[in-house]
C-alpha cells in the first residue's frame, strides 16, 4: 500500500470536554475529607498517563484535541472559499495560493508544503487523477472537470486534513452520481467509527457502499491515523480483502483519532503514479472521486474534527 498524504491514528487520553465526551476518574480517599482550602498560593498541575508498552495509542489531554478540532476549523474554511472558486478558467496554481494565503494569514500552517518535498499547499487531482496532484499555472479548470481537494494544517504541534470533490459547472448525471457515492461511502464510514466496532466495520461500509453502486475503491492508498504527526498508526483502509476476519481486525477505541478517506474509481480499482513522481491516476484513465474527514472517536459517537 502507498502512502503520502493518503495515509494514522492517535488515540486520546481522558478528553473530558464536549467534543470527546470521555469521563475520565481518579481514585478518591476519605483522607480527602480531611483538606484544608486555601488561596493563598497558584498551583500548577499536569495530567500524566500510562499505557502498556506493547499498545500503540498514544493518550492525550483534552486540550490537544481542541488543537487538532481548531486547525480542523482552519480547513473547513479553506475549502469552502475554494469550492466557491472552483469554475472555468481559473488554475490549481491560483487555488494553491488561496488555500496558503489564508492558512497563514490566520496564523496557521499549510501541513503539506514541503512534506516529502511536496511543492504545494493543496493537492489538486483532475478528473482521472486519484491524489497528489500537483497545483501548477499551467493547469487551467474547464467546465465539467472534476477536481479533488486534499488540505491538510499544522499549529502547536498538532494537525488535521480532510479533502472534497468540486464539480467543475455542469458535470452531468453521472459525476454527480460518482460524488455523491463516494460522498456518502466517507458518510458510512464514519457512521461505524463507534466504540465497540472493528476497524474491519469502517472499511467494509464503504467498499459495500461503493460497490453496490457500481464503482470501485482504490486499494493502494488508505486513510490513517492523525494528530502529533501528519500520518501515523493505524492504517486505515476503504476495503476488506476476502480472506481477512472482522475478530482478528483492530478494536476502535475511546480517543482514537483517524483519517477516513475513500477514493472511488469509475472502473477499475488500479492506479499508478505518474512521472511527476506525484499524482496518482487511474490506470485505465476512469474518472475519480475522493472525500476525508479527521474523525475523534468518543463515547458521544464520531466527532467530525474538519467539518
Amino acid at each position: 500500500m502507498g502512502f503520502a498524504f493518503a495515509f494514522a491514528l492517535v488515540p486520546l487520553y481522558n478528553v473530558f470536554c464536549e467534543v470527546t465526551g470521555i469521563n475520565g476518574k481518579v481514585f478518591q480517599s476519605e483522607e480527602n475529607d480531611k483538606l484544608v482550602i486555601t488561596n493563598g498560593r497558584d498551583l500548577s498541575l499536569q495530567f500524566i498517563s500510562t499505557n502498556n508498552e506493547m499498545m500503540p495509542w498514544v493518550f492525550k489531554p483534552s486540550e490537544e484535541v481542541m488543537k487538532i478540532k481548531k486547525c480542523g476549523n482552519i480547513i473547513s474554511e479553506v475549502h469552502s472559499i475554494l469550492g466557491k472558486l472552483v469554475e472555468p478558467g481559473i488554475s490549481t496554481w491560483e487555488l494553491d495560493k488561496v488555500a496558503e494565503d489564508y492558512t497563514v494569514s490566520k496564523g496557521y500552517v499549510p501541513a503539506f508544503k514541503g512534506y516529502q518535498n511536496f511543492p504545494g499547499s493543496i493537492c489538486a487531482s483532475i478528473n482521472h487523477e486519484v491524489v497528489h496532484g500537483i497545483p501548477s499555472k499551467n493547469i487551467i479548470l474547464k467546465k465539467g472537470d472534476i477536481i479533488g481537494i486534499d488540505f491538510g494544517v499544522y499549529k502547536d504541534g498538532f494537525y488535521a486534513d480532510s479533502a472534497f470533490t468540486f464539480g467543475v459547472g455542469n458535470i452531468g448525471s453521472d459525476l454527480e452520481l460518482l460524488l455523491d457515492v463516494t460522498r456518502d461511502s466517507l458518510a458510512k464510514g464514519i457512521e461505524n467509527a463507534v466504540i465497540g466496532n472493528k476497524l474491519y466495520d469502517i472499511s467494509k461500509s464503504i467498499q459495500d457502499h461503493v460497490e453496490n453502486n457500481g464503482f470501485s475503491i482504490v486499494r493502494s492508498y488508505v486513510g490513517h491515523g492523525i494528530g502529533r504527526n501528519l500520518h501515523e498508526d493505524p492504517q486505515v483502509p476503504n476495503f476488506v480483502l476476502e480472506s481477512e476476519k472482522r475478530e482478528n481486525s483492530l478494536d476502535l477505541v475511546e480517543g482514537l483519532v483517524i483519517a477516513i478517506e475513500p477514493m472511488v474509481n469509475v472502473g477499475n480499482y488500479e492506479v499508478e503514479v505518474s512521472n511527476d513522481n506525484w499524482t496518482v491516476v487511474t490506470k485505465d484513465g476512469s474518472l475519480s472521486a475522493h472525500f476525508e474527514h479527521t474523525i475523534a472517536i468518543t463515547k458521544k459517537g464520531p466527532v467530525n474534527l474538519t467539518k
